[in-house]
C-alpha cells in the first residue's frame, strides 16, 4: 500500500480509539510491530481554540512514527483550520472521521452522521485535501443502518476529494459494535476503489487478520479493539504473513510485564495521578482469562499508588507461575482462538 512516500506491503495498522491510542499506547504497539499508527481522535473546533488536552493528543515522537493524526468535526472550515495545526508536527497523513458511532461525537453532526450527508462529508474532506500538503484518509462505515448502507455512492465522491487511501469498518452506525463486522461489504468496496482500502473490524487473531486480506483483498487491515490488552498481535500477524505461523504466544509473564511497562509510559507522559487513573482502564484486558483474576482487578482500580500498582501485578505473576505448576494456566494465545473461531472459519 502507497500513502504519500510510504510504500509498504500488506501494512498492519492500529486503529484510533478514543481514551486508548494514547502515546503510551502506540509506542508499545509500535514495538510489537505496528506498521503506522493512529492518534485518538481529536476535534476540530478543540485543536483551533488551542485547548491544552488537545494539543497534547497531537504530539508525535519520533519512535511512533509514521503516525497518523484523525481528526473530527462538521465544518469544512474548522476541519481545514485544524488539519493544517495538525500538520505541523509532521505526520504521514490526516484522516477524517466520519465513522464514530459514538453519541457525543454523533450526536453532534460529526463522525458517523456525516453518513447521512454524503454531500457534506465531501465538502470537508475537499476542504482538507486543499488545506494541507500531506496526503488525506478517511475512515468510515458502512451506512447509518442496515437499510440505508450508501458505502458505494460515498467512495466516488471521497475520491473526487482527494483522499489518498479509505478505511471501512465493516458496520453501521446503527450496529455499534455489536454483532459480526461485514467482509463482504469491505471486500464490495475494494472491488470498487481506485485508492487502497484499509479493513477494520472483528480482527482478533494473527488468523483473523490473514482471513480479513484474504476475504476482501483489502491493502491493508487496522487493528482495533483486537489490541486492547493484545499489542503481542501486530508481531504475531507480522510472523503469519511473513513465515506463515505465529512463532510468538503471549504467556501471562508477557502480559504482565507490557501491563507495567504501559503503566510507567503512562506516568511518564501524563503524571502521576493522571497517568495511574487512566491505566485502570487496561488491567481487565491485559490479564483476561487469568485464575483468579477478579480478586486482582479490584486491587488495581483502587490502587492510587503507581509503585503499588506495580507491586501487585509482580505479586500476581508470582501468584500466576503457582498457577503454572498445577497446570491452571492456559496461554493468551489460545485463550483468543477460542474467542474469535468464527472469524478464522470465515
Amino acid at each position: 500500500m502507497r500513502i504519500g512516500e510510504l510504500d509498504i506491503d500488506r501494512p498492519v495498522i492500529l486503529a484510533p480509539m478514543e481514551d486508548v491510542t494514547d502515546r503510551s499506547f502506540r509506542r508499545i504497539c509500535k514495538r510489537f510491530g505496528a506498521d503506522i499508527v493512529y492518534t485518538e481522535f481529536i476535534s476540530s473546533e478543540a485543536l483551533r481554540r488551542g485547548i491544552d488536552k488537545i494539543v497534547h493528543k497531537m504530539r508525535l515522537e519520533e519512535r511512533e512514527r509514521p503516525a497518523v493524526i484523525q481528526l473530527f468535526g462538521d465544518s469544512p472550515e474548522a476541519m481545514a483550520e485544524a488539519a493544517s495545526i495538525a500538520e505541523s508536527v509532521g505526520p504521514l497523513c490526516i484522516d477524517l472521521n466520519f465513522g464514530c458511532p459514538a453519541k457525543k461525537v454523533a450526536g453532534r453532526g460529526a463522525g458517523a452522521a456525516l453518513l447521512k450527508e454524503p454531500e457534506k462529508m465531501a465538502r470537508i474532506t475537499a476542504a482538507v485535501v486543499k488545506a494541507v500538503s500531506v496526503p488525506v484518509t478517511v475512515k468510515t462505515r458502512l451506512g447509518w443502518d442496515l437499510e440505508s448502507i450508501n458505502i458505494l455512492d460515498i467512495v466516488p465522491r471521497l475520491e473526487d476529494a482527494g483522499i489518498a487511501a479509505l478505511a471501512i469498518h465493516g458496520r453501521t452506525r446503527s450496529e455499534m459494535y455489536r454483532g459480526n463486522a461485514d467482509w463482504d461489504w469491505i471486500a464490495r468496496v475494494k472491488e470498487r476503489a481506485e485508492v487502497p482500502v484499509i479493513a477494520n473490524g472483528d480482527i482478533w487473531t494473527a488468523h483473523d487478520a490473514l482471513a480479513m486480506f484474504s476475504h476482501t483483498g483489502a491493502d491493508a487491515i487496522m487493528i482495533g479493539r483486537g489490541s486492547i490488552g493484545n499489542p503481542f498481535i501486530f508481531r504475531q500477524v507480522k510472523e503469519l504473513l511473513r513465515e506463515g505461523a505465529v512463532r510468538t504466544a503471549a504467556g501471562f509473564r508477557d502480559r504482565i510485564a507490557v501491563a507495567v511497562e504501559h503503566l510507567r509510559l503512562s506516568v511518564e507522559f501524563k503524571g502521576e495521578k493522571r497517568g495511574t487513573l487512566e491505566m485502570r482502564r487496561h488491567y481487565a484486558t491485559y490479564l483476561k482469562g487469568l485464575p483468579r483474576v477478579s480478586r486482582v482487578r479490584n486491587l488495581l482500580v483502587r490502587e492510587e499508588d503507581w509503585r503499588q500498582v506495580i507491586d501487585i501485578l509482580l505479586s500476581y505473576e508470582s501468584e500466576c507461575e503457582g498457577y503454572e505448576r498445577e497446570g491452571k494456566i492456559r496461554e493468551y494465545a489460545e485463550f483468543l482462538n477460542d474467542h474469535s473461531k468464527r472469524l478464522v472459519l470465515k
